[in-house]
């Protein structure tokens, strides 16, 4: 178990995993302080090699890990990976593929949603992960030899719990299952923030166009000025800051300074004259582009009572098919069913329509209705008659 500081160590190791099958792979970031999390080190385990990169080491050069990332023959084997992937999408330019997440083949193997990596440890092998380190700082340097060790339990135990995983997949034929999933998580679109989406981020009541074109357009100019300057969102304006001022929608400093996070120099500084720039921007703009959502409160109400039925016949289903529920519908997928036969959702496609879509159709028609069994004591499915 070695921490690797030099290019030279860190070259021959990813030359030997290089002529593995997999290598599982872990990180640990910090992004409390800015927009791109910093990486501070890297865990790599492969069959012999099991390593902690130190990505903070002076004169480091990261190319040998990318190729290694990059590299099409060695499956790449994470715990949760969208933060981790995110990280090397903004350094390489590219997704680490092929991957497997353990996480997610843990919620189709039955092992509930989102599992945590010590529980599905526990659950595979027995062992307990040590996870007092949790809440370190990794970037302060020299790292003690019980943060690497920490560090390196991550991915020494993450080999013989892929192996598990991969055997229950294959015995449950169940591996296409996953790959759909692991399709989205090797697109690089998934980790890419269209500025035009940003304001979806946020939390909103008001439904109305003129709001959304605005909020919008500020939560755009934000999202640039926090990439260009690497610091949180929030640290260029907070989201209830953001959002007051596009209810308010000021076309003036004067106006502007009268909000909750602005007086009358900050309003006509920099940051204030960018607002009103996007501001002005988004009201100038043609109304047929302002964003339109619809109000839950204008749905059918007869629509709501379906989409309850649905909820339950999700439990019924992924308990049947020991599956998690997150992993086959989500609440906004219940609704459009609840709605239309047709509704262009995932659960409606694939694997997910055999296990969830066509029960919830047929339920939803009457075709099929729920009934307690003594026997196993829980709801079964029963054909109505006629």
């Amino acid at each position: 178990m070695t921490l690797v500081t030099d290019t030279d160590t860190l070259a021959a190791v990813c030359q030997r995993i290089a002529a593995e099958p997999y290598v599982a792979i872990d990180t640990e970031f910090l992004r409390d302080k800015t927009y791109y999390s910093r990486l501070c080190l890297v865990q790599l385990a492969g069959k012999d090699d099991v390593v902690a990169v130190d990505t903070l080491a002076p004169d480091l050069d990261l190319s040998p890990l990318f190729e290694l990332l990059a590299n099409p023959s060695v499956l790449k084997v994470f715990h949760a990976a969208r933060q981790d992937v995110e990280i090397f999408v903004h350094m390489m330019g590219q997704v680490p593929a092929p991957m497997f997440d353990t996480q997610i083949a843990a919620m189709v193997c039955g092992f509930g949603d989102a599992v945590s990596y010590d529980r599905l440890v526990r659950a595979l092998t027995g062992v307990n992960i040590d996870k007092t380190s949790r809440f370190t700082d990794w970037s302060h340097r020299p790292l003690s030899q019980h943060q690497i060790d920490y560090a390196l339990a991550d991915v020494i135990h993450l080999r013989p719990s892929y192996e598990r995983l991969a055997k229950r997949l294959a015995k449950t034929g169940r591996s296409g299952w996953l790959d759909e999933e692991m399709a989205v998580l090797t697109d690089v679109a998934t980790y890419r923030v269209e500025l035009e989406d940003a304001w979806k981020r946020l939390k909103t009541r008001s439904t109305k166009p003129k709001f959304l074109a605005v909020l919008r357009a500020l939560a755009a100019w934000r999202e640039v000025e926090a990439q260009t300057r690497d610091i949180p969102r929030n640290r260029v304006l907070r989201d209830d800051a953001l959002v007051d001022i596009a209810a308010q929608a000021p076309t003036s400093a004067d106006e502007l300074s009268r909000s909750r996070s602005f007086n009358r120099d900050s309003a006509t500084g920099k940051t204030g004259r960018a607002i009103l720039e996007a501001v002005t921007e988004a009201l100038e703009s043609p109304k047929e582009t302002w964003p339109k959502v619809s109000d839950q409160r204008d749905k059918p109400q007869g629509r709501q009572p379906v989409a309850e039925l649905l909820r339950v016949l999700l439990k019924v289903q992924c308990d049947a098919f020991d599956v998690a529920p997150k992993l086959v519908a989500s609440a906004d997928d219940l609704d459009a069913i609840a709605a239309d036969d047709n509704a262009d959702v995932p659960a409606m496609k694939g694997w997910r329509k055999d296990v969830f879509g066509d029960a919830a159709l047929a339920v939803k028609h009457g075709r099929l209705a729920f009934a307690f069994d003594p026997e196993k004591d829980r709801l079964a499915l029963i054909d109505v008659p006629g």
